[in-house]
């Protein structure tokens, strides 16, 4: 028996064939319907900076972190809440339902309105300082595209579509900005004037995916920390998108995108430590931040992702602290821009190295400043540590914290050896773009409790380890 079925509202007579997939049916649409954009949200302003180079102002009146009444030397390490062991995990339910289809526990889970602001001191500094690197990569993103020619990028195989991508990545950073000033409030950041170790094309984009690096990763380390949820989440949104900003520059650098399982978080003093010495200067009200500058660590034989074999260096960065590559040393033969498979480093989706920027087993130089170097905005914070005499370097990557021990130390200068370890098995735990820091100590830490190793830092920089 055959059914007719009649579909009044578009007047088309379907025939339903039993045992049959129903008949496609195309539908050209006939009219175009208009209508006024949606009211939108204003951005913050945004002015174009013009002033780039090292600060050359007064001695600062204020000088150090942000401090009030300190009420121990450190946080000392306890034993897990009780709480947190108890729960059965044996995927039956164990709490009462608060609505259908929604389990017992979470978070924000209650139907308070949300309130997207900050609620405490560690909430206010920890967003401060993610809006602080928001700034930074708004101008780094323009000041490039406007300090070097079409043809210097074209030279760096960055074409037109490269380019735009660029400024896209920077338009990005306005609505970043906005979003984490509305958090804050009336008194949050603004943008300062800034001072970038790069000199042409190749190292400006090293220096963007180094710099994105400690973006990611410092808020990576304070984001499940924070007391107001709905920030985090609203941060959440924005962070993510930062990381997808960093693996392209990584493929503009001619590196493997994503040569890790997981991404790794640091505390927010290591961030701060990376990102102020690249600030020159700010306006004379701006809101000073708590946290920690370390002095700089020099990897001297840092790995040069624009070389054949990277690993085979000497004294090719920028300076300390990022350890930007550096292109002064290059010749056409060593060069991997236009180098055949295996040796290209031209910018791509993704490249193999058939020689590795680093490896286990792989002596590692290292020398850093002594405390009290004035550092970041208008020279008015100064380095510090409180560590003990250095005995350890720490590789930070992934889940991991790996300390191996600081061989020949001769004052401020030693070497180490580079681990062989992984996160699991197959996942080399050294690779990628890493933090690398000297320390006193070979203190167990983990991901959620990381800031427990800052009072046993010596100094601190980012090693290109793949």
């Amino acid at each position: 028996m055959v059914c007719f079925t009649v579909l009044a509202s578009a007047s088309v007579l379907v025939l339903i064939v039993p045992h049959s997939l129903a008949v496609p049916y195309v539908s050209e649409p006939t009219t175009t319907i208009y209508s006024d954009a949606a009211t939108t949200v204003s951005v913050v302003p945004v002015t174009n900076v013009t002033s780039h180079g090292s600060y050359t102002g007064p001695p600062p009146t204020t000088t150090g972190a942000l401090s009030t009444r300190v009420e121990a030397a450190s946080i000392p390490a306890r034993p897990p809440e009780p709480y947190k062991l108890q729960y059965p995990a044996d995927g039956n339910l164990h709490q009462p339902q608060p609505a259908p289809y929604t389990p017992g526990g979470g978070l924000g889970t209650n139907g308070s309105e949300p309130v997207y602001r900050v609620v405490s001191d560690f909430d206010y500094q920890s967003i401060a300082l993610a809006l602080y690197q928001e700034w930074i990569e708004l101008d780094l993103f323009h000041w490039g595209l406007a300090r070097f020619s079409e043809e210097e990028f074209e030279a760096a195989g960055l074409n037109a579509e490269d380019r735009f991508l660029i400024q896209f990545m920077a338009n990005q950073e306005v609505g970043h900005a906005t979003a984490l000033t509305n958090l804050l409030g009336d008194r949050a950041p603004v943008q300062c004037t800034y001072n970038y170790p790069v000199t042409n094309v190749r190292e400006f984009i090293d220096f963007n995916q180094k710099l994105t690096r400690w973006g990611e990763s410092g808020v990576y380390g304070f984001l499940n920390h924070l007391d107001s949820r709905e920030s985090a989440q609203i941060l959440l949104q924005s962070i993510t998108t930062e990381a997808r900003q960093q693996m392209i520059f990584r493929q503009f650098d001619g590196l493997f995108p994503m040569p890790v399982w997981f991404e790794v978080g640091v505390p927010q003093s290591w961030a701060w430590t990376l990102l102020a010495p690249y600030i020159s200067s700010c306006p004379y009200n701006q809101i000073r931040l708590i946290w920690q500058n370390y002095p700089s660590l020099y990897v001297l034989n840092q790995p040069n992702p624009a070389r054949i074999n990277g690993s085979n260096v000497w004294n090719e960065t920028t300076g300390g602290y990022a350890n930007t590559l550096s292109t002064s040393n290059l010749t056409n033969s060593s060069s991997c821009l236009n180098g055949a498979v295996g040796e290209n480093c031209s910018p791509a989706i993704t490249h193999n190295r058939t020689y590795p920027l680093s490896y286990p087993g792989r002596q590692v130089f290292l020398k850093w400043d002594t405390p009290g170097q004035p550092v970041g905005p208008n020279n008015s914070y100064v380095t510090s540590s409180n560590a003990g005499s250095p005995k350890f370097a720490a590789w930070v990557s992934q889940y991991n914290v790996t300390y191996t021990p600081l061989l020949n130390i001769s004052d401020n200068a030693a070497y180490t050896i580079q681990p062989n370890t992984s996160t699991y098995e197959g996942d080399p735990a050294v690779n990628g773009t890493i933090y690398l820091a000297v320390t006193d100590t070979d203190l167990f830490v983990t991901p959620f409790n990381l800031t427990q190793i800052n009072p046993h830092v010596k100094a601190l920089a980012i090693y290109q380890a793949g």
